[in-house]
């Protein structure tokens, strides 16, 4: 039967859309996850930081905000997904053909388009936006935290309203933890980050689009819970230099990619899942917890260090 030129390419748009249907976009952790990492964080901050942080309102904010940034992923809001998509992840098998990493944005941004001259066959790949922002988004709201906190000591010691720059410090603090939480994710450091995509596969992993959403989505809502991953949270761990430190923290969930695999392969995140990928899954929610609470406290000391005057030319 012949179709009619209306109806073929209704059937050819149905078919093109059918992927994208079927396949869940990647929220790092989903609301469950995100929101997990940010309450522990908050939590478990040390007794010296401010009063507000540790009352249970200030946990409540944080905790609210840990999936914001996935909030602003929506269809309405088509040109804010489009530019902040990339902070949420980094492929650092593309990343590591920048050498050395620049530390600022616009030094990396550079750096990918140079690397394009040099491997033109991976073009579209070193595309900056499609390696991925993630350590530098991390590192600019670290920076917008550590200058509120500086703020706040400032007026603290003059004696004049807090509550301003406190709503500030709570929403950069949850706004932190979303790409903290997805640095804990070992698919939000890959190439590989929703099927294995290597042309090497000699293990026989997944290569449906499926993985991503699976794990850190699905089997995380309906088999992990805060009780599992509040024991695993690590002892006060002092950041150095920040940028680097959350580089190691980045590579080393990226060392976790391959396990994400395994138990994906053993029926892992089918269902209850097995024992295995519970602890996996609770063991990095909680390293996501872990390196919040230290990142905001490193924040809070770091605040207190002088400041270069500023001079204007």
């Amino acid at each position: 039967m012949k179709l009619n030129r209306s109806v073929f390419l209704r059937r050819i748009v149905v078919a093109a859309l059918l992927p994208l249907i079927a396949v869940p976009p990647s929220f790092g952790w989903g609301n469950e996850g995100h929101r997990m990492v940010n309450k522990l964080a908050a939590e478990n901050l040390p007794a010296d930081m401010p009063a507000f942080m540790r009352t249970q309102a200030a946990i409540d904010e944080i905790e609210y905000l840990g999936p914001e940034p996935d909030r602003w992923r929506g269809t309405g809001e088509a040109e804010l997904n489009a530019t902040q998509a990339p902070d949420h992840y980094i492929d650092l098998e593309l990343a590591d053909m920048i050498h050395p990493l620049p530390r600022r944005r616009y030094d990396f941004i550079a750096a990918a388009y140079g690397a394009i001259v040099t491997h033109p066959v991976q073009a579209s790949q070193l595309r900056p936006e499609h390696i991925g922002f993630q350590p530098y988004i991390t590192n600019e709201v670290w920076e917008r935290l550590k200058s509120a906190m500086r703020d706040y000591r400032d007026l603290t010691a003059k004696h004049e309203d807090t509550k301003p720059v406190e709503a500030a410090i709570l929403f950069y603090s949850g706004w932190l933890g979303h790409y903290v939480g997805d640095g804990a994710q070992p698919l939000h450091t890959t190439v590989n980050f929703n099927g294995w995509v290597n042309k090497e596969n000699p293990n026989g992993y997944t290569t449906d689009h499926k993985i991503h959403w699976q794990f850190e989505g699905v089997y995380v809502a309906a088999n992990v819970k805060e009780g599992d991953v509040k024991p695993l949270v690590a002892a006060l761990h002092p950041v150095g230099d920040e940028f680097d430190d959350y580089m190691t923290y980045l590579r080393h969930s990226n060392t976790l990619v391959e396990r994400v695999y395994q138990l994906e392969k053993a029926h892992g995140f089918e269902g209850a899942g097995t024992p295995e990928a519970k602890q996996f899954t609770a063991e990095r929610l909680a390293a996501g917890a872990s390196k919040l609470r230290d990142l905001m406290y490193s924040a809070w000391v770091e605040s207190a260090k002088p400041v270069p005057e500023r001079h204007y030319d």
